[in-house]
C-alpha cells in the first residue's frame, strides 16, 4: 500500500467539500480520479501530497513514499537549459561517474599490495554497486529517452525561462517522469500534449513501476493508462473496477440496481404503513398492526440514489442543404509568420463528411481552419455553404456583454424566453444570465460559444477545440448532438475519444503536407502504428544454428534451463503479488490496519525476489 484515505472529509469556510472518503492505492497500481468541476478532485489531490490536511478520517502513507505531482498548468521558472534541468535530476548518479574516474585515477598510482590500495579497492567496489543499481552509466540514455518522447528533442539547449507555459507543464511532467516517483500524481496531464507524444506517454507509462494517481478529462488516456476508477459525485467517492469505458457500465448498472432496491423498499413501506393506518384502532388487529410498525422502525431506510444535473444538451440545425461538393483545397501554400506550415495542399470535402484534422503543436491545425474562412484561390467553397465557426479562445465573444446579452444581441428575432432555454439547454441557467461574459469560468465560455454557435444554424461547422474546458457530460453531450447533426462537420481536437466517436475519416499535417485517411480514428491510428513499425524494427540477425564446441552446447543447455526455471519463479510470484494487491482493494480488507500492514509488509518481500529475479533473467536472457 503506498497511501490509504479513511473517512476523509474536508470543506472550505464551512461548505462542504465531500465526507467519508475510503480508499487505498497500492504498489504498481493505476488509478483515475473523475467528477464534475467543483467536486473536490484537486482538494483531494492535495489532502495526498500533504498541501492539505483532512478536517475528519485519516491520510496514511508508506514510511519514506516518494511523491510526484504535476499540477494542472503547473510547470516550473529556471533559467538552466531543458538538458541541464533534465541532468539536475541525476546529481548523485553523475557525480559517482565522476567518483569512479577519480579513483582510477587514484588506484592506477598506487603500489600494490599495500593498505592503501586495499582501501580504494574496497571504495571502488562499492561505488561499482552503486553506479550498477542505479544504471549511472545510461543516464543521458535516459534524459534523451524522455525528452524525445516529450516532444523537446529540438529544445535541449533552450532556456526554460523563454518557453511557453503549455512547454513548461510539458517539460514538468518530463521531469518527474526522470525521477521516478513511488507514487505519481498527474492532474490533467494531457491537456499540452499532441497526438504523438500522448501515444509515447501512454506506452511509457505502462513500464513504470512505481503508483500512478491521474485527474484527466481525456477518456481515450484513462481507458489506456488506469484499471481502476474513482469518482466524486455528490460530496461522495465511489470506486469502480476497470477503465473509463467499463466505468460507465458499471456506473449504470449500480445506479438501476439501486433504484431497483430503494422503489421496492417504499413500495414495501408504503404498504406496511398503509396496513397500520387502517387497523391500529381496531382491537382486533391492533396487536398484527403494532408488529408492522415495529418492522417499520427495525427497516435500515435506503437513500434514494443521485440523479445528476442534466448534461447539457446541444442541437446543430441549418436552413438550406449545400451542393455535394462542400469544399475543395488544391495547391495551398499556407503559412503564418514567415514560417510554412503547408505546401501544395489538397484536399477535398462532400457533403454530410465528418472530418478530424490532427497533427503536432505548431503544425497548422487551427491556421487551417481560419484560412478556410478566408479568400483564396487554393480554396473553392461550394454554392449554398454556410459556414459557423467556433474558436476555442471565445475571441469572436464581448467580453464587457452579459450572457444574456451576448446571444440576444446576435439574434435580435428572439424573445428573452427563447434566449433564455436555449442557453439552459447548453448548461446556462437563470444565475448565470446576468453575468458577464469575462467573469465566466473557461467551461461556461464554452457553453455559451456552442451555444451562439447553434443559433447561427451553419451547414457546415467548423470547429477549433470544442471539447476544451468541457466536464465529461458535456463532452458527451457534444458528441451526441454532432454523431446527429447530418450537416458538414470539419474539426480540430486533441480529445482522441471525441475524435474517435465522431470522426468518419482524418486529416493529417505532418512535414508540411496534408494526407488524408479514411475510415475513423481507430483505422487510422492503425495505419500509423504500422508505418512507424516499419521504420523502427531492426533487422534480425540470423540465428545461430550451431556450435563450435560440445562446451558451447552444453552452456547453452544449461542457460535455457536457468530461463525456463526463472520463468516459473517470476510467474509464481507475480501471481502471489496479483493477489496481494487484489485483496489490498477490497473494502473489507482497506479498514483491517493489521491485515494491511502484514500483506504490504508481504508484497514488500515479493518485490524485492521479484527484482532480484528480473536482474538474473536480464543476465542470462
Amino acid at each position: 500500500m503506498l497511501v490509504s484515505l479513511e473517512n476523509v472529509a474536508f470543506g472550505y469556510g464551512g461548505n462542504l467539500i465531500f465526507s467519508g472518503v475510503t480508499f487505498a492505492i497500492n504498489e504498481g497500481e493505476r488509478v483515475g480520479l473523475i467528477g464534475a468541476n467543483g467536486e473536490g478532485k484537486t482538494t483531494l489531490i492535495k489532502l495526498i501530497s500533504g498541501e492539505l490536511e483532512a478536517e475528519q478520517g485519516a491520510v496514511i502513507k508508506k514510511n519514506g513514499l516518494k511523491i510526484g505531482y504535476l499540477e494542472q498548468n503547473g510547470g516550473y521558472l529556471s533559467g538552466n537549459t531543458v538538458y541541464g534541468e533534465m541532468r539536475e535530476v541525476f546529481k548523485e548518479e553523475l557525480s559517482a561517474v565522476e567518483k569512479l574516474s577519480s579513483l582510477s585515477a587514484q588506484i592506477s598510482q598506487t603500489p600494490y599490495p599495500s593498505r592503501e590500495y586495499d582501501a580504494l579497492s574496497a571504495k571502488m567496489q562499492s561505488l561499482h554497486k552503486f553506479l550498477s543499481a542505479r544504471d549511472c552509466f545510461d543516464v543521458d540514455v535516459k534524459i534523451k529517452t524522455v525528452l524525445n518522447g516529450m516532444g523537446f528533442s529540438e529544445m535541449y539547449g533552450r532556456v526554460i525561462d523563454t518557453m511557453s507555459g503549455g512547454e513548461k507543464t510539458r517539460l514538468k511532467l518530463a521531469r518527474l517522469l526522470l525521477e521516478n516517483p513511488d507514487l505519481l500524481i498527474l492532474d490533467e496531464p494531457t491537456n499540452h500534449l499532441d497526438i504523438t507524444t500522448l501515444f509515447w506517454l501512454e506506452e511509457y507509462l505502462k513500464s513504470y513501476k512505481g503508483g500512478i494517481f491521474v485527474v484527466s478529462h481525456d477518456r481515450y488516456f484513462l481507458d489506456k493508462t488506469v484499471g481502476r476508477i474513482l469518482e466524486i459525485e455528490n460530496k461522495r467517492l465511489t470506486s469502480f473496477s476497470g477503465n473509463y469505458t467499463k466505468y460507465k457500465i458499471l456506473k449504470a448498472d449500480l445506479y438501476a440496481r439501486q433504484l431497483k432496491e430503494y422503489e421496492a423498499q417504499q413500495e414495501e413501506r408504503a404498504k406496511l404503513q398503509d396496513y397500520v393506518d387502517r387497523n391500529i384502532v381496531r382491537a382486533t388487529t391492533a396487536k398484527s398492526a403494532q408488529s408492522r410498525v415495529k418492522q417499520l422502525e427495525r427497516m435500515e431506510i435506503l437513500e434514494k440514489p443521485f440523479t445528476p444535473p442534466k448534461p447539457p444538451t446541444f442541437k446543430f440545425e441549418y436552413e438550406i442543404q449545400p451542393y455535394e461538393r462542400v469544399l475543395e483545397i488544391d495547391g495551398l501554400n499556407l503559412e503564418i509568420g514567415g514560417k510554412r506550415l503547408i505546401t501544395k495542399g489538397k484536399l477535398n470535402v462532400k457533403r454530410g463528411e465528418k472530418l478530424a484534422l490532427v497533427g503536432e503543436n505548431g503544425t497548422g491545425k487551427s491556421t487551417l481552419l481560419k484560412q478556410i474562412l478566408k479568400t483564396d484561390p487554393a480554396i473553392k467553397v461550394g454554392r449554398f455553404v454556410k459556414f459557423a465557426f467556433y474558436d476555442q479562445e471565445s475571441a469572436n465573444l464581448n467580453g464587457e456583454n452579459t450572457v444574456l446579452q451576448e446571444l440576444w444581441e446576435r439574434h435580435v428575432g428572439y424573445t428573452q424566453t427563447e434566449a433564455r432555454s436555449a442557453l439552459a439547454r447548453c448548461g446556462l441557467f437563470a444565475d448565470d444570465m446576468d453575468k458577464t461574459v469575462k467573469s465566466l469560468s473557461g467551461g461556461e465560455r464554452a457553453k455559451l460559444s456552442l451555444c451562439v454557435l447553434e443559433c447561427e444554424r451553419g451547414n457546415v461547422l467548423l470547429l477549433d477545440e470544442p471539447t476544451n474546458h468541457l466536464d465529461l457530460p458535456a463532452r458527451e453531450g457534444l458528441e451526441k448532438a454532432l454523431k446527429d447533426f447530418d450537416g458538414t462537420l470539419i474539426f480540430v481536437s486533441h480529445d482522441r475519444y471525441f475524435i474517435s466517436a465522431v470522426a468518419q475519416s482524418i486529416a493529417e499535417i505532418e512535414g508540411g503536407t496534408l494526407n488524408r485517411y479514411e475510415g475513423g480514428y481507430e483505422s487510422y491510428n492503425e495505419t500509423k502504428k504500422k508505418a512507424q513499425s516499419v521504420q523502427v524494427t531492426p533487422k534480425r540477425e540470423p540465428e545461430k544454428t550451431s556450435y563450435r564446441s560440445k562446451k558451447e552446447r552444453a552452456e547453452e543447455e544449461n542457460r535455457k534451463r536457468l530461463v525456463k526455471k526463472l520463468e516459473e519463479e517470476i510467474s509464481v510470484l507475480e501471481n502471489e503479488e496479483a493477489e496481494i494487491n487484489r485483496q489490498l482493494s477490497l473494502p473489507e480488507i482497506v479498514c483491517d490496519y493489521v491485515l494491511v500492514n502484514g500483506l504490504s509488509k508481504k508484497l514488500e518481500g515479493i518485490k524485492l525476489q521479484l527484482d532480484r529475479l528480473y536482474n538474473e533473467y536480464e543476465k542470462v536472457i
